[in-house]
């Protein structure tokens, strides 16, 4: 057998860290016959496998790369000499795996075995939860969100080691591997767990206790990591769910005498990620909980299902009591239910007529969820979860960083540019954060420490989870200083986004509600969109953006719901700033279409939203259009888009501005004067200005390849092909309107 004695370096990568990849030069793998994601047998101070990658381009063909796993894996440090063969890898049957207490109790084993796909282990090895993701047809996604709802934020340094497989050897962990927690491995029955002494099952520490459910049930009754004085920003509803919790488990009399009933049902909601299944986790620490996950069930047949929840029930309701916990219960018990969603709500609601029994459920979809759970026999109570303020991510991010070793962080300047992060979000930027840190200090060889920059980089590439399939919540990179000229305009949309937020003391001092919304208008191309987004990053807003007609659809009532959900994110991920672009196709005139009615009822939730019982509280309303003429008069009355703000098109001061920032990155040749040139380019828009220049860099491109600078000549010829879009007509209209509207139209008789 062909093996070769290689170098064994610590691999840079990020993307590789702590995944079980080896990458290998091209050349090492053809000499030992292997392809790309072949298992490899690594042999230093011990033996160990793992999956072969090819080596990032620059890497020596004596050296392997192994993540610090693998090399403690071999037993081997950095430099040292392993041997690198190849090795027959066979599907795993099963294998079982030990790990901390909090992940054993946490995490069920299709979680686990998510977690683990694709992975080459043999016993004895050390192994993350980390997915790999790099192979042919393996997601992470998947897996990473099932660990964040059912561990936490620690799953990602959590290690695990490998005590038994079936077949003995090394052995990959396969679709339809059975992964359990244990010392040892016994033969699995058909439904994926290993069976015990009559009457029992194997608890995750391997101590046996009563029968519980099976594939999605966990059942705890020791504390868990996370305290309820960890849970930043949620004390208020911990202290309820507490109080509740209390009066129905601990004094059920004292309800009974006052004549309630002493059953208690709890539906917590809030965005994914945002900590609702560590919040009940947290507050029902002292007490015995069997928990199930709902998606891993749900995604059984429906004997499979009812089989599992009755189970559960059963074990709850023994005699011992306790709490039944049902994770993400919308995939569950969906809206559109099956039959058997009968038959589990029944086994629910008997389940809580039980004494000293709770039901938790928590949810990211409440709309989604089946109406006969909200029964007051089942969950008759509910508690919401928002995303959290800037005060609480900085809390988040002190909490996740409070065992790090770090320089001197501004961590409140990371909070405000985190909108619409919730604590897992937060969670991936440290480790992100973290991944840049140890890199540097493996480089560098010194001291491992996170800084400022550190987080400031990750944040370049951590986004938050889209809470919808329509927009994310983000923030642009731009300021309004850096929009040339537009005094005016700038200046409005200050007085009527950033001064509510920023001095809210003030109205109320003076008595008056801000306003609630703008409308940019102005010809296309002059910068309305580019406003916005600076605009939003100046603030450090979380943008919801909906572009024209995207909200409208066919269904009857479901472009209406849409309305209601974005307004509703905007609530819940505030300061926000919901931008309408083209807001004339979203809300026409009412009683002029031929749409079945559609647009009119779209523009009746928006005014319902805009100005209705529930008020908008940190949320501003933005439109933008080139036809206002077009748009609902509602629409645009004091307390809805009450301020109108006029977009001129750029005069020649503007112009220049606009050629000065398009061409900061564009290396212009001496003889290129752009006050002259923005001089005679009366008609051009913004858009028609960047343009311009962008074709002069390729006119110095067709000229030569290698050119170094664009020539007034480049220049030149590009105004032969970009020329004037806006149209003189509907300036002089726009200009009209803004007129009639009593606002500066800036500019006049510039394009006529």
């Amino acid at each position: 057998m062909a093996e070769l004695a290689l170098t064994a370096r610590l691999n840079p990568s990020a993307a590789d860290a702590r995944r079980g990849v080896v990458r290998l030069h091209p050349e090492a793998l053809t000499a030992l016959g292997l392809r790309e994601w072949d298992g490899i047998a690594l042999i230093g101070a011990r033996r160990t496998a793992a999956v072969a990658g090819v080596a990032p381009a620059g890497t020596p063909a004596g050296v392997a790369l192994l993540d610090d796993v693998t090399l403690s894996n071999a037993g081997l440090r950095e430099d040292a000499t392993v041997i690198v063969a190849p090795v027959t890898v066979y599907g795993a049957k099963q294998i079982s795996v030990s790990g901390s207490v909090h992940a054993t109790r946490t995490i069920p084993a299709a979680t686990l075995r998510q977690a683990l796909l694709g992975k080459v282990v043999t016993v004895g090895d050390t192994v993350s939860l980390l997915p790999r993701d790099l192979g042919p047809d393996i997601s992470s996604a998947a897996a990473s969100q099932a660990l964040s709802r059912t561990f936490g934020i620690a799953w990602t340094t959590e290690l695990l080691t490998v005590t038994a497989t079936d077949p003995r050897g090394p052995v990959s962990v396969q679709p339809n591997t059975a992964v359990v927690w244990g010392a040892g491995v016994a033969a699995a029955d058909d439904t994926g767990r290993t069976p015990a002494t009559a009457g029992e099952t194997a608890s995750f520490d391997g101590a046996p206790r009563g029968a519980a459910g099976g594939r999605g049930a966990a059942v705890r009754e020791t504390d868990p990591l996370i305290t309820v004085k960890d849970l930043a920003g949620a004390h208020s509803q911990a202290s309820k769910l507490t109080e509740w919790l209390s009066l129905a488990l601990d004094e059920p009399e004292l309800l009974k005498t006052l004549g309630a009933t002493p059953h208690l049902g709890v539906l917590i909601t809030g965005p994914a990620g945002v900590g609702k299944a560590t919040l009940a986790r947290a507050v029902t620490a002292p007490r015995r909980i069997v928990e199930l996950d709902g998606p891993t069930i749900g995604a059984a047949e429906s004997g499979t299902r009812l089989r599992e929840v009755a189970q559960a029930v059963a074990d709850i309701g023994s005699g011992q009591g306790g709490i039944l916990l049902i994770t993400d219960i919308d995939a569950l018990l969906p809206a559109q239910a099956e039959p058997v969603a009968t038959l589990i709500l029944d086994q629910l609601r008997a389940a809580v007529a039980e004494p000293c029994v709770a039901f938790l459920a928590t949810t990211a979809h409440p709309a989604g969820i089946d109406a006969r759970l909200r029964a007051p026999d089942l969950c008759d109570r509910e508690l919401a979860l928002a995303l959290p303020t800037a005060a609480v991510r900085k809390s988040l991010l002190e909490q996740l960083l409070r065992r790090v070793p770090t320089a001197e962080l501004k961590l409140e300047e990371i909070a405000a540019r985190t909108p619409g992060f919730v604590v897992s979000d937060l969670a991936a930027l440290c480790r992100e954060a973290a991944l840049r840190a140890a890199s540097r200090a493996s480089k560098e060889h010194t001291e491992p420490r996170l800084t400022q920059p550190d987080l400031l980089d990750a944040l370049k590439v951590i986004r938050p989870l889209s809470r919808s399939g329509m927009d994310e919540p983000a923030i642009g990179s731009l300021s309004l200083d850096e929009v040339g000229d537009m005094v005016e305009t700038k200046q409005a949309l200050t007085e009527t986004v950033l001064w509510p937020l920023r001095h809210p003391d003030s109205f109320a001092r003076l008595g008056i509600e801000p306003p609630r919304g703008v409308l940019l208008y102005g010809p296309p191309g002059c910068g309305k969109s580019f406003l916005v987004r600076a605009l939003a990053s100046t603030g450090q807003l979380s943008v919801h953006t909906v572009k024209g007609a995207e909200l409208m659809d066919k269904w009857v009532g479901s472009s209406e719901r849409a309305v209601r959900e974005l307004f509703q994110r905007a609530r819940d991920s505030a300061p926000s700033l919901i931008f309408l672009d083209e807001v004339d196709a979203l809300a026409p005139r009412r009683g002029q279409s031929g749409d079945s009615g559609v647009g009119d009822r779209v523009v009746a939730a928006l005014l319902t939203e805009l100005d209705g019982v529930e008020p908008l509280r940190d949320v501003v309303v933005l439109g933008a259009t080139n036809r206002p003429e077009l748009i609902d008069p509602a629409l645009l009355r004091p307390g809805r888009l009450e301020r109108l703000v006029f977009v001129p098109p750029p005069d020649g001061a503007a112009r220049l501005e606009i050629l000065r920032t398009a061409g900061r990155a564009v290396p212009l040749a001496a003889d290129v004067d752009l006050a002259a040139l923005a001089r005679t380019l009366d008609g051009y828009s913004a858009a028609d200005c960047a343009a311009l220049l962008r074709e002069a860099a390729l006119t110095a491109m067709r000229r030569d390849l290698d050119a170094a600078d664009v020539t007034a000549a480049d220049v030149a010829t590009a105004r032969t092909r970009v020329r004037p879009s806006l149209d003189a007509l509907q300036v002089e209209s726009l200009r009209r309107y803004a007129e009639t509207r009593g606002q500066p139209s800036g500019n006049e008789g510039r394009y006529l």
